[in-house]
């Protein structure tokens, strides 16, 4: 008799084989500095958490008070009964902190980015990419129907030569990039990619989910530019500086009212939780009072490479907290992260395919939650492991 399974347990047995089988650990307690890995205590430089707010008091009693007034729940979608005056609320805030006409709160990052493309491009128009876009711009991409051309990486010479040799066979088109590139922490040139998109007439939209609560003061990449207002959509997400759940799509009252009539995620599921609203809410509210988190969180990432850099580790081309160390090959990776959690360090393995082949790395994520002492503890469980394993 076949195995209808076949295919599944020989997948498994590469992934194992080649080193590239995600083991997902199990967490024990709220993301912080420390956390609970596994049963035991480490130090951690695995989540997005930039600015400590994930178990923030503030956010916290925010979402208390918010269940206590709102339920648990919803029980609707947003187009239906599922839109409360928090929702409002919230999107009027973030409209207003990041410079623009309106905004629109979804249930994720993910579900944004699936949420604004396919509204935007159809099947007689084209898109295009940056050659390491985030998955969820892929696949929002590919929901569109439209015609996908991909530019070199933070190239816009090359965005703008596919644009010129390929926009009049369309009937319109969108340029898309991530701000903050994840995996590399580099940043997009999105004043010179602005400039291309302007001369031929292309929507323009950016990704900002590694640049809120980060540059521009905390207000993001477009910020950091001097673009405000200017870009047609902006993607964000609460789920990575802000500390909670949830993403927005901002920008252009006409383009935000647009994509409410159109956005399945936002039209066909349920609305984000009352408790979540409000915790984003008060992380926006303690973004746009003070900058001190932000400052904080530069300071502690530029320390860290300082001194990753000159223990002899390849940090790639960073610009941000996101330090990838680059090791090569994904078995070497996956132990260097084995011996790190043996050292008390939380800090996965990336390969392929999240990174190239050949380019897999420890990604260390840092904080504005992490101390001196914290970080001087991560340099020497680097070194310790780096040398082991003959990487320095």
């Amino acid at each position: 008799m076949n195995d209808r399974y076949a295919f599944i347990h020989e997948e498994m047995e590469r992934l194992t084989r080649e080193g590239l089988l995600v083991r997902i650990r199990t967490i024990g307690s709220p993301p912080g500095a420390y956390m609970i890995v596994d049963g035991r205590k480490v130090l951690n430089f695995c989540t997005n958490n930039y600015l400590g707010l994930a178990n923030d008091p503030r956010l916290k009693e925010a979402a208390k008070k918010a269940i206590d007034a709102w339920g648990a729940g919803p029980a609707a979608v947003r187009s239906i009964a599922g839109t409360l005056e928090l929702h409002l609320e919230l999107e009027r805030a973030i409209a207003d902190f990041k410079g623009v006409e309106d905004a629109l709160y979804v249930q994720s990052g993910f579900c944004a980015n699936q949420a604004a493309i396919p509204p935007l491009v159809g099947k007689e128009d084209v898109i295009f990419s940056d050659r390491l876009n985030h998955a969820s711009i892929i696949d929002g991409c590919r929901l569109s129907g439209a015609k996908i051309i991909v530019y070199e990486h933070c190239d816009p010479d090359d965005a703008e030569r596919v644009i010129r040799e390929n926009l009049p066979n369309y009937r319109r088109g969108l340029l898309v990039t991530d701000g903050v590139f994840s995996m590399d922490g580099d940043i997009a040139p999105l004043d010179k990619l602005y400039e291309v998109a302007s001369k031929y007439g292309v929507l323009t939209m950016v990704d900002d989910a590694h640049g809120e609560g980060v540059l521009g003061g905390g207000r993001g990449i477009v910020h950091h530019f001097g673009l405000q207002g200017k870009f047609d959509v902006e993607i964000g997400t609460f789920s990575k500086a802000m500390g909670v759940v949830g993403g927005c799509i901002a920008g252009r009252k006409v383009m935000v009212d647009y994509i409410r009539q159109k956005a399945r995620p936002f039209l066909f599921s349920s609305a984000t939780t009352a408790a979540d609203t409000a915790a984003c809410l008060a992380a926006i509210r303690i973004l746009s009072e003070s900058e001190e988190l932000v400052q904080r969180l530069w300071e502690n990432a530029n320390y860290f490479k300082k001194g990753m850099q000159e223990l002899g580790f390849n940090t790639g081309r960073t610009e941000t907290p996101i330090i990838p160390v680059i090791l090569g090959e994904a078995p070497l990776a996956m132990e260097f992260s084995r011996r790190l959690f043996e050292e008390g360090v939380f800090a996965m393995a990336l390969g392929f395919p999240t990174v190239p082949r050949g380019q897999a790395r420890i990604r260390v994520m840092n904080t504005a939650a992490h101390t001196r002492e914290d970080l001087d503890r991560g340099l020497a469980a680097f070194e310790k492991v780096g040398r082991e394993l003959g990487v320095i």
